[in-house]
């Protein structure tokens, strides 16, 4: 019984410990009238707003708002004082888009957030890039140029990282040219026989990768890519290190030359990195995946673009979408290049436009599956951007809007998109 009872204490005391945060006790809501955040241009849509404390409303709390075209907001309020807890706006457009309700609470010293981006009539969004006239041929000739360059792969098996059915390596191989390589974590399953596979593209930043262990356990063989050529398997001190000193801002690098940007070899990585799968796994070769969000989500539709190998593809708030919307007052993709400018350089509107999801998008045919979601809270893949894009898609394709999602993921669009994504490679 003693035993018992010093066990008893030692995890009771443990359990303050172990509690993991999550989340605010004061929530502020912006919540439209429409239930899929969805309006025809030319009605108005109703916001209520509320802040709240451990979910009962908050009296005489200070907010300041901002409303109207998201990125272009131009009704602006300070310190509003909501009595008890609530208000109310009402807003409209006459032109497909998205209106955007922004509002911080005050509270005890500290400020919280919380917005609503509704649409209007946003499948009738179109995009204002321009497709090069060369821009598929462009493309290709620089795939045929770097595939003079062999892969050279090496592989690494990671122990620690393996499973009962997986084997997980490290792999590198050579990208645009020689001694330039990718590195990736490979994951196979254990059991022999030929499997579909996935490619996974990475975010912005400078990181590890763990690798898609799971997916590989449901019988598809995953190389999850890093885009530096730098191996990635380090700890993320090196990482946070490269990132705040060499590669600050990589993606402003070369953006007033298209053979200079940065990009290009991040994109020929991407097929090279099919060239591995091909070349060097059990890949099946008739099912083919391709997927990422935010940048990945930009990679995911140029690798679906330029290699017909791919039979599905899932991007998930694409980045670098239609550049150029914020010279005509609209809403543009990150890293919002020209956005706040009077101004601008003609040699980087005319070399973003080799660089932009929507011309990718504009490539992509019948015989590839698409799988396209994103919120409409995002502020920094505006949802104005991500319906533009799925917009230009002349193949299949579907689309899953979470609305109250900002540059993040709700794990029931997790769970989606990883079953949209196995069920087409195991079909």
């Amino acid at each position: 019984m003693k035993k018992l009872f010093l066990l008893l204490v030692v995890t009771l005391t443990m359990v303050p410990v172990c509690a993991q945060i999550r989340g605010y006790d004061i929530q502020v809501n912006v919540v439209p009238d429409h239930q899929d955040w969805t309006y025809k241009t030319g009605e108005t849509a109703t916001f209520k707003i509320s802040v709240t404390r451990s979910a009962t409303l908050l009296n005489d709390v200070t907010i300041d708002y901002a409303a109207g075209p998201e990125m272009y907001q131009d009704v602006k309020k300070t310190d509003v004082v909501l009595k008890d807890g609530t208000l109310t706006l009402k807003g409209k457009m006459t032109k497909p888009g998205f209106y955007r309700v922004d509002v911080t609470a005050h509270v005890g010293g500290k400020d919280y957030k919380g917005a609503c981006g509704a649409a209007f009539s946003p499948e009738k969004l179109q995009p204002t890039t321009v497709l090069p006239s060369d821009f598929t041929a462009y493309w290709q000739n620089a795939i045929s140029e770097a595939r003079k360059t062999p892969l050279n792969p090496t592989k690494r098996l990671l122990p620690e990282r393996c499973t009962e059915d997986v084997n997980v390596y490290e792999v590198s191989f050579q990208n645009i040219q020689p001694n330039f390589r990718t590195y990736g974590i490979l994951c196979v399953p254990v059991k022999p026989g030929k499997y579909p596979a996935m490619l996974r593209v990475p975010g912005a930043g400078v990181r590890p990768y763990g690798g898609d262990v799971y997916s590989a356990s449901q019988g598809v063989i995953t190389l999850e890519i890093g885009i530096h050529g730098i191996p990635v398997t380090m700890e993320q001190k090196i990482y946070d290190d490269i990132f705040n000193g060499a590669l600050m801002g990589y993606w402003e690098t070369g953006m007033d030359d298209r053979d200079k940007s940065y990009y290009k070899r991040v994109v020929i990585g991407c097929i090279r990195a099919n060239d591995y799968i091909e070349q060097f796994t059990e890949w099946n070769g008739k099912k083919l995946a391709v997927t990422g969000s935010s940048q990945g989500g930009f990679l995911t539709l140029a690798t679906a673009a330029l290699d017909k190998r791919v039979t599905c593809y899932a991007p998930v708030h694409a980045a670098l979408c239609d550049h150029t919307a914020s010279l005509k007052g609209v809403a543009c993709g990150w890293p919002h290049y020209f956005y706040g400018q009077q101004t601008t350089d003609t040699r980087r509107i005319e070399t973003s436009r080799y660089y932009d999801g929507v011309n990718f998008a504009r490539q992509i045919t019948n015989g590839q599956k698409g799988w396209f979601s994103f919120g409409y809270n995002d502020d920094v893949v505006p949802p104005t951007t991500a319906w533009a894009t799925y917009n230009t898609v002349t193949g299949p394709k579907e689309i899953s809007p979470y609305q109250a999602t900002w540059h993040f993921w709700f794990q029931e669009q997790w769970d989606e998109w990883e079953n949209w994504l196995l069920k087409e490679l195991k079909n």
